[in-house]
């Protein structure tokens, strides 16, 4: 049976960053954990579902597994219940209930939150993508104040204690029956009250900067490949936990040679007399040119495949291959001479009987005949 996509059992996008995953499945736990739907064998299903879709997306290299080869990546050597028992639904509710109460009325986690991960495209031409570069990149992104120095305060002052929440980052307040702790709406969870912002940033503490970095490029990246730079995105609360940065490749179209996977494909052109007697042509690479030996009597179409010509593998040794799809070209603007030897040749032709020289056009007109006289009966 067909297993559903991992994003969709959380409501997710493909693009979704770590947050929006725990968060999507913090609430999706919380609704059918088996502690809140006693004997229900749909919610202890769902919710096995959700915490292996869960787990899987938040790791990094699962993730990026699961992209490229969807469920087979973590099937091949795990048998049907094995699987399922390694996703037991052991999880504490109290700490799921927990966690999702925290997203929702704050916690005192706020003043370590980790800023935002960025993501930049650099468009690369093949020959750069094959043999890896170097690109110099600007990036917009939130920094430190350099005036404040990430305090949000003016030079000569400091911030005060929040008298609000006394500084907790947190105030509670009575529900009935219950105490409901919240984020102080006066500190936003920082603790602290700026009672004389920095007039650069305005007590954000940061500002908007551009920064240049130098991105080295590996050999063998391909379309929709991305780099990961640790601590190069916006910088977090109180100057701390920057985020990630996220290159990601695009590769432009070339004019000779197409990339599939490690390998490159070229259309060669060849002549007439060429194709009918052999010879041998120039066949361009990304090193160079090299010869490549024509046998008589080849059609248009054949792949000739050249080893070792095509593009290193970034993940491991293999080199790809260069595969070139010839083209057998008519000739144009005849002069009246070479007419007339094409008449003279077409004219041999007749006279030896066309289907021994041409066995595929016969074979075509014999099928067309037996189709109409099929028609016909």
């Amino acid at each position: 049976m067909t297993k559903k996509d991992y994003y969709e059992i959380l409501n997710i996008s493909r693009s979704a960053n770590d947050r929006e995953i725990k968060r999507a499945y913090k609430r999706l736990a919380v609704k059918y954990h088996p502690d809140r739907n006693k004997n229900s064998k749909i919610s202890e299903k769902k919710f096995k579902e959700i915490k292996q879709a869960y787990e899987i997306l938040i790791d990094p290299k699962k993730r990026e597994t699961y992209d490229q080869y969807g469920h087979s990546a973590f099937e091949q050597n795990t048998s049907e219940n094995d699987f399922h028992e390694s996703f037991t639904t052991s999880t504490d509710f109290g700490d799921i209930f927990g966690d999702v109460f925290g997203d929702i009325f704050g916690n005192n986690r706020r003043s370590y939150q980790k800023g935002s991960d960025l993501e930049y495209e650099i468009t690369l031409n093949l020959e750069e993508a094959v043999t890896g570069t170097t690109k110099e990149v600007y990036i917009p992104a939130l920094q430190q104040c350099h005036a404040c120095h990430g305090t949000k305060s003016q030079l000569g002052t400091q911030p005060e204690k929040c008298q609000t929440c006394h500084g907790t980052g947190n105030i509670h307040m009575r529900k009935g029956f219950f105490t409901v702790q919240q984020t102080c709406p006066s500190c936003h969870g920082n603790k602290i009250f700026i009672k004389h912002p920095c007039n650069i940033c305005n007590g954000i503490g940061k500002i908007k900067k551009t920064k240049k970095l130098s991105i080295k490029i590996p050999p063998g990246v391909d379309n929709h490949d991305k780099i990961k730079l640790n601590n190069e995105g916006e910088i977090g609360e109180n100057g701390l936990n920057p985020g990630d940065l996220y290159i990601n490749i695009k590769i432009k179209k070339h004019n000779i040679f197409t990339r599939k996977k490690n390998n490159l494909y070229c259309e060669i052109p060849i002549s007439f007399p060429i194709a009918a007697l052999g010879g041998e042509v120039q066949v361009p690479t990304l090193n160079g040119k090299i010869k490549l030996k024509i046998p008589a009597e080849t059609q248009s179409g054949k792949l000739f495949r050249v080893k070792g010509k095509g593009v290193q593998s970034i993940r491991h040794s293999i080199k790809g291959d260069l595969l070139c799809k010839i083209v057998v070209e008519t000739p144009i603007n005849l002069s009246s001479y070479q007419k007339n030897l094409l008449y003279e040749f077409k004219n041999s032709l007749k006279s030896h009987k066309n289907e021994k020289n041409s066995p595929r056009s016969k074979r075509f007109f014999d099928g067309v005949k037996k189709f109409f006289d099929n028609l016909t009966q």
